[in-house]
């Protein structure tokens, strides 16, 4: 396994997503959409109208509190990766139709809740990466975009550029903070989104946090948008540019080749096909990629607010004793692969709905490690 730990740090990040905290994802909290049509964070502020603040801001500070914080960094991750909309910063972004009657439906008030996960953060030794999860119109079509089924972010300039200067204003903010790791770009552009238009985006965001947080001090970090990472063989590399990191996310649940797999194909493909892909990444990329995402589900059904079935998985028809096994099987296989990168983020901290994507409860139930160190 890779011991070299090329960054600031000096030491591999092994982290968590706080998901569904700051951006809101349905399947993961259904109980704050219980009754409600909204699919995504655009349709539950446009449907509850006043009332969100109320709701939003109650699950802001309950669903990761402080005692999160210290829980993770007693199991030795020493990361977080904070998705956080393009409204972060309140009512100055621009219009899109989804709003409605409402110029900026969203609730204010997020960043206090970063500020604090930062002092939080800090407290405990936590690193962190801040991702622009969510940008105006949308920028992959997911309900994780902020709007479903709509993918437009790229088709309007004025979209772009305030995408652009939130990164700006979240490397000003938080640039003297110790905890500030690595500042992500643009969460999971959609593959059809052209390369060179991406590129463009990446290299004008690298230079708008450059302007505030040192190459030695900070990561900029993008995604490979759903395509080869050898479309960016050379890209943001040295000398121009420094500490630039592909992010790159890993599941096995959401194509039909891979949901038709048994067990043992799941951990094959990830202990070959992936662990190859590493080798391969890491010769291009000079190991400076993040597993910005990977989980343990394997079943879309519980993920899925799109997808139809059948929702046939690996793990259907085993008894308890069995389950644990291929969960903690297909663990290890994804852990001694992504081992291979720079560092690995677990979707998600914590869910509402299914134990496979919830981190914490995936320690619990000894699927994963209790440590991380």
């Amino acid at each position: 396994m890779n011991t070299c730990f090329d960054n600031k740090f000096g030491k591999k990040l092994r982290g968590v997503n706080l998901g569904s905290w700051l951006v809101i994802e349905k399947w993961m909290v259904p109980s704050l959409f219980d009754g409600l049509q909204a699919t995504d964070e655009t349709s539950y502020c446009v449907e509850l109208g006043a009332r969100a603040e109320q709701t939003l801001k109650q699950h802001w500070n309950t669903f990761i509190t402080r005692d999160d914080f210290a829980w993770i960094a007693q199991t030795g991750i020493n990361a977080i990766r904070i998705p956080v909309g393009h409204w972060i910063f309140g009512p100055d972004y621009p219009y899109h139709r989804a709003y409605g009657e409402y110029t900026h439906p969203f609730v204010a008030g997020g960043i206090d809740i970063l500020d604090r996960a930062f002092d939080w953060a800090e407290e405990f030794g936590l690193h962190v990466v801040l991702d622009l999860h969510a940008a105006p119109g949308c920028q992959n079509g997911f309900d994780n975009g902020g709007i479903k089924d709509v993918c437009e972010w790229h088709t309007n300039e004025d979209y772009i550029s305030h995408s652009l200067r939130v990164l700006e204003r979240l490397a000003e903010r938080y640039r003297n903070r110790p905890a500030l790791h690595a500042i992500e770009v643009l969460n999971e552009p959609r593959w059809d989104i052209p390369t060179d238009v991406l590129k463009k985006y990446n290299t004008d965001a690298y230079f708008r946090i450059r302007n505030y947080c040192k190459p030695e001090d900070v990561a900029v970090v993008f995604s490979d948008g759903f395509r080869s990472y050898t479309e960016y063989t050379g890209f943001l590399t040295e000398p121009e540019f420094s500490n630039a990191v592909l992010d790159i996310h890993r599941y096995q649940c959401f194509v039909r080749e891979d949901l038709d797999l048994d067990l043992y194909g799941h951990v094959q493909k990830t202990v070959i096909d992936w662990k190859n892909e590493a080798d391969n990444i890491n010769c291009d990329r000079g190991l400076r990629t993040y597993v910005g995402e990977w989980s343990l589900g394997i079943n879309l059904k519980v993920v899925s607010l799109w997808a139809s079935g059948p929702f046939n998985h690996a793990l259907e028809g085993l008894d308890n004793f069995q389950l644990t096994v291929a969960y903690r099987a297909y663990a290890a296989a994804e852990l001694a692969t992504f081992e291979q990168y720079l560092g690995w983020f677990f979707w998600s901290y914590k869910t509402e709905t299914t134990p496979d994507w919830c981190f914490r409860e995936c320690v619990n139930r000894g699927w994963l490690p209790d440590r991380f160190i």
